[in-house]
């Protein structure tokens, strides 16, 4: 046997002859997203293992999502919901509840910024999905990547796979999604407005609240206990200072692995071959416009109480009511801290950003209770 006929069994055998074009398309995207991640810092905890975890599904034999394979078995976690409702924990033992305390107006906020979920799910019911899988797709606009794969997996699993991606991809994007809107329908006085501090919140208050709202929305909608009540735990390790080495893991460790295999699991779903058709196209764009209506609707009511309070509110917080946190409430700072250097949003904007997140999980608790059986 010849040298190049030893060399065109290889080439056949390999990756390369088995390249679909699909498969170069996804590459390309994800070295998009690399660039993104390492050079332009969009949420590289997010974005850096989703890209890589699209750009390993994308070479070809490699066999990653085969029965026994390393992502696929590390992709369990998503559908089971263990991950998000972890990551939720997580998030939950780093996040300080006192800006929501401090100013229950928030909750409007994080009300208003959900917006982009309902308008999405009338569009998709339009335009051929069923209503199961039109509010999967709408809860896209809450900005939410663990709340959009618990509601995949219950009300729409066939479409997990462009729901997640799409959810965790503008999630990451959030720094360059949400700044031109913001520009757009605020005033450069409005954007310079300086907010007063917020008071002090009590140490009562803060173990109360977590208990007190995990009761009251898991009575009301039994379908988000998983997701509050693991959000409320993790926030409950923080403030009850008896338990600072699961706080701390909570915090830490545990979000820090979960996210290394949530980002890798959820980028694997975007294999070239199933991901590039019709439909996942639509659920990308209308994922995009659900997620520009949810800033657009806290914005208008941040812009409504600033002229309510007599310029008293900043109306770029009102773009914080999206559940990702704390990145919605830090974009909000930072076009705040450009119009006005001495500007200091970050805390107001927390308020409405983790109004949003339980807003998301109220609106995904009430679309399962209302479609779970439509499926």
């Amino acid at each position: 046997m010849s040298f190049f006929s030893v060399l065109a069994e290889l080439l056949e055998a390999s990756g390369f002859a088995a390249l679909t074009w699909q498969n170069i398309a996804m590459i390309l995207v994800s070295f998009v997203l690399f660039y993104l991640a390492i050079v332009k810092k969009f949420e590289p905890l997010l974005l850096l293992p989703i890209s890589f975890g699209m750009f390993l599904v994308n070479l070809p034999l490699a066999g990653l999502m085969d029965e026994g394979g390393v992502i696929n078995i590390m992709s369990y976690g998503v559908k089971s919901n263990l991950f998000p409702c972890l990551v939720f924990m997580g998030v939950g033992a780093m996040t300080d509840f006192s800006p929501l305390i401090a100013n229950p107006i928030s909750l409007l906020l994080g009300a208003a910024a959900q917006l982009g979920i309902y308008v999405a799910f009338i569009f998709a019911t339009q335009i051929g999905f069923t209503p199961a899988e039109a509010a999967a797709i709408g809860i896209i606009g809450g900005a939410d990547g663990p709340t959009s794969i618990y509601i995949a997996n219950n009300l729409a699993p066939h479409l997990l796979a462009p729901i997640a991606v799409a959810a965790y991809s503008y999630m990451a994007l959030i720094p360059l999604i949400q700044p031109p809107i913001m520009r757009i329908l605020t005033t450069q006085k409005e954007r310079a407005v300086k907010m007063g501090q917020l008071r002090k919140v009590s140490k009562t208050e803060k173990i109360v609240f977590p208990i007190a709202v995990v009761l009251f929305t898991s009575l009301l909608l039994p379908s988000v206990a998983p997701l509050l009540g693991l959000l409320m735990l993790g926030n409950l390790f923080r403030e009850s200072g008896v338990v600072q080495r699961l706080s701390d893991t909570a915090q830490n460790a545990l979000i820090n692995i979960i996210t290394i295999m949530l980002g890798l699991s959820v980028g694997a779903k975007a294999e070239g071959a199933t991901f590039l058709d019709i439909s996942t196209l639509k659920i990308i764009a209308m994922g995009l416009a659900a997620f520009c209506f949810s800033t657009i609707g806290g914005v208008l009511l941040g812009k409504l109480l600033y002229l309510i309070t007599g310029g008293k509110i900043n109306p770029l917080i009102g773009s914080a009511g999206v559940s990702a946190v704390p990145m919605a409430a830090r974009v909000s700072q930072t076009v705040g801290a450009k119009e006005n250097p001495t500007n200091f949003l970050l805390m107001h904007a927390m308020g409405p950003n983790v109004a949003g997140v339980i807003g998301s999980a109220v609106a995904a608790g009430f679309f399962m209770m209302v479609f779970k059986g439509t499926m």
